[in-house]
């Protein structure tokens, strides 16, 4: 459980303006959707879809490196990895296996046989977006695993977009749709509470001394 007095005793080192901001982003984020990277090859692109999981309030983001194995291009992601939680894999099995187990389908951002139109996608399942690698697509793994294949509707020459720009596509519309329902989505209050508090430590220069401080003054 969040230590709320500390919280709040660390909230009082943020201006008005930055704890208004983290208190209105934080009602607009959700763990409802999430997202996963499988072997990206260019270090911008993965970069990217974590920008756009912050700006379409996805708490969470999947990175699978198992072959590709990359830092955070800082200036492309504009510190959006300060603002979602990145969960890295070395295996992709690991991965399908943990979003399976926490109540996730998996989907497929692919074109198939089966698949399912954007605007189609039914929003009522928990779901996490799988985006593949550039040139090769989606490993056969998560296509066998999948329990949706998704596609984004083309009419022209060219028959596929660059994954940074498919991913915004796919959360721009899917996150849009969902506020739309009756789902309940957003973080629950104690995960907001731990994200505030996380926030703060990330903010707040001489973090450690002033909890250190805090502790000492309640002994």
């Amino acid at each position: 459980m969040t230590d709320q007095d500390l919280l709040h005793h660390l909230e009082g080192y943020l201006t008005e303006r930055r704890l208004t901001k983290f208190i209105k982003v934080l009602s607009e984020r959700t763990k409802y959707f999430t997202v996963a990277i499988e072997d990206v090859y260019q270090l911008h692109n993965t970069s990217a879809v974590i920008r756009s999981c912050d700006v379409f309030g996805i708490q969470d983001v999947n990175i699978i490196e198992e072959q590709n194995t990359k830092r955070i291009d800082r200036e492309i992601a504009m510190g959006a990895q300060k603002w979602v939680d990145l969960n890295r894999y070395h295996s992709v099995t690991t991965c399908i296996n943990d979003l399976k187990q926490s109540g996730y389908q998996i989907v497929a951002t692919t074109p198939h046989k089966n698949d399912c139109n954007l605007q189609d996608f039914d929003v009522s399942k928990k779901s996490c977006f799988f985006f593949g690698r550039e040139t090769e697509g989606l490993s056969d793994e998560v296509l066998n695993a999948a329990d949706c294949y998704l596609k984004i509707p083309m009419v022209g020459f060219t028959e596929s977009l660059n994954i940074s720009v498919s991913a915004a596509i796919i959360l721009q519309h899917v996150t849009n749709k969902l506020k739309q329902s009756n789902i309940h989505w957003q973080l629950s209050e104690e995960e907001q509470l731990v994200k505030r508090m996380d926030w703060c430590k990330k903010t707040i220069k001489s973090y450690d001394r002033i909890v250190e401080r805090f502790y000492e003054s309640k002994k």
